[in-house]
């Protein structure tokens, strides 16, 4: 059903081919279990990363309205930010951003290096804020600021995740079922950072139709248990009535929120574990604000047996550009 009713909506086909479903031969033998990455840091725009799946939907709909110029708002390390600039530039649109600083650092490399670096090269504007506590008025003043010079923004709402947006993560867990049906596995779990809510609720939703009996946990990144719950179930009942369907019986926000400490875009002692295990174990990246603080969450679940028997799915969001972001955390 879900599948039908998303062939309704135009989206840019900026993926091309599914991302990989691949096991992690040594962290599985480390772990003592089987652990499977879903490699969405390897989507093939300016680094990588989640967010090109929820621009493919918001992307069109901003060319289809005629906009010029895409406008969004996020961390000075964001990494929605970096692949809304990238998209601009690809599709020939200005970029203006809105960027705060939530970790408060003076440091030359969160403020300059990074992801901060590439929107520079991408020519995206920018505005430096001092919160982002009142997000959706501050992009409305940039817009109709905007619109007063003559320009025709398109709103991208922080990480994409709006109903639209969502549906990226709605067909990510199509294409993500598929590709568990073909592995002829039962998973116990698919384990996921869990932000401003636009890849939890749309991958979730679209598993509670598939697999109903697989359980989707994410690890919050920036908010406890009580303050997300509410965000990832309302995004998705907001995507199931824009695909025009009810949401499933089956869908259940499953939240772990023992992780995001000391605060969003902090690293704890946990993520930097986390970090430098898959570094040495697999050869691969994850990032100090989102997928560390996931994984961690999942080794962490591992080792005090919170999962049901079965191999697990980590899905990777990407994120990798922020490393270079935080040299110093390492000789801390």
């Amino acid at each position: 059903m879900i599948n039908q009713q998303l062939a309704r909506f135009n989206r840019l086909d900026l993926l091309g081919a599914p991302t990989a479903l691949e096991k992690l031969e040594r962290l599985s033998e480390w772990a003592g279990r089987d652990i499977y990455v879903k490699r969405d840091d390897t989507t093939p725009l300016a680094l990588g990363g989640n967010k090109l799946r929820k621009l493919e939907y918001l992307a069109a709909d901003a060319l289809a309205q005629g906009a010029d110029t895409l406008i969004t708002a996020g961390a000075i390390q964001s990494n929605h930010v970096r692949q809304t600039a990238a998209l601009a530039a690809k599709l020939g649109l200005g970029c203006v951003a809105l960027l705060e600083n939530p970790i408060g650092t003076t440091q030359s490399n969160y403020l300059h290096n990074g992801n901060r670096l590439l929107l520079d090269l991408f020519d995206a504007k920018v505005e430096l804020v001092e919160n982002l506590d009142n997000a959706d008025q501050q992009l409305d003043a940039l817009a109709e600021r905007l619109r007063n010079s003559g320009k025709k923004p398109y709103l991208v709402p922080i990480g994409g995740s709006n109903a639209l947006g969502a549906l990226g993560y709605v067909r990510a867990g199509i294409e993500l079922a598929a590709q568990i049906e073909h592995t002829g596995l039962t998973f116990a779990a698919v384990v996921l950072a869990s932000g401003s809510a636009g890849t939890h609720s749309g991958l979730a939703l679209a598993l509670s139709e598939a697999l109903p009996q697989l359980p989707v946990i994410g690890v919050t990144v920036s908010r406890s248990d009580a303050n997300q719950r509410p965000k990832v179930q309302g995004l998705a009942e907001r995507a199931a009535e824009l695909l025009g369907m009810p949401v499933p019986d089956s869908f259940k926000v499953e939240l772990w929120d023992e992780f995001f400490g000391p605060r969003y875009g902090e690293p704890n002692a946990g993520t930097l574990a986390a970090i430098k295990l898959l570094a040495s174990h697999e050869g691969l990246l994850l990032d100090p604000v989102y997928t560390g603080k996931a994984m961690a969450g999942l080794l962490d679940g591992i080792g005090r047996q919170r999962f049901n028997d079965g191999p697990l799915i980590f899905l990777h969001t990407g994120g990798a550009p922020a490393l270079f972001a935080y040299p110093d955390m390492w000789t801390a």
